[in-house]
């Protein structure tokens, strides 16, 4: 937090990121490594699903929604 972008995918820091922490693992405040071990993901694939869903339910109700229109339009043109 409070990096600046450096262009492309690098980051510099800033006075708000303050001044980058490095070293060896479980030395001074730093944590460990854990060999052959697997990272729990952070994200609730139940609520992802169900965003997903409601995505492509909104997507169909605006395709319905601009073909109807241009039905519409169509019927107009002729009639004119």
């Amino acid at each position: 937090q409070g990096l600046a972008q450096a262009g492309g995918t690098n980051w510099r820091e800033t006075f708000a990121s303050g001044v980058p922490v490095s070293g060896a693992p479980q030395s001074g405040t730093l944590g460990y490594i854990t060999g052959q071990a697997l990272e729990e993901s952070n994200v609730d694939l139940t609520m992802e699903l169900v965003n997903l869903i409601k995505a492509q339910s909104n997507y169909q109700a605006n395709a319905k929604t601009i073909s109807t229109q241009s039905t519409i339009m169509q019927t107009t043109i002729q009639m004119t």
